[in-house]
């Protein structure tokens, strides 16, 4: 094996043999979830999501309870 002929494929896929070989299924995967980078932009999602409520909205949701029972997540995004 020598990693200068691998694709990234076969580099990433070796490097998660090793590990689970090394760390046990338990160890791998939480070093892989400290490592995985994710996707997207959380900014533009959240600001798509939420909006831009004055903080009186704010306030105002949470002490009617209303905050909680909103539909942030609708079907139409």
């Amino acid at each position: 094996m020598n990693a200068q002929t691998m694709t990234q494929q076969e580099i990433r896929l070796t490097g998660i043999e090793i590990l689970g070989r090394h760390m046990g299924l338990t160890g791998m995967i939480r070093f892989l979830q400290q490592t995985e980078t994710g996707y997207g932009d959380y900014t533009k999602e959240r600001d798509k999501l939420l909006g831009d409520p004055s903080l009186e909205e704010l306030v105002s949701d949470i002490q009617s309870g209303g905050f909680n029972k909103k539909n942030y997540f609708s079907e139409s995004d």
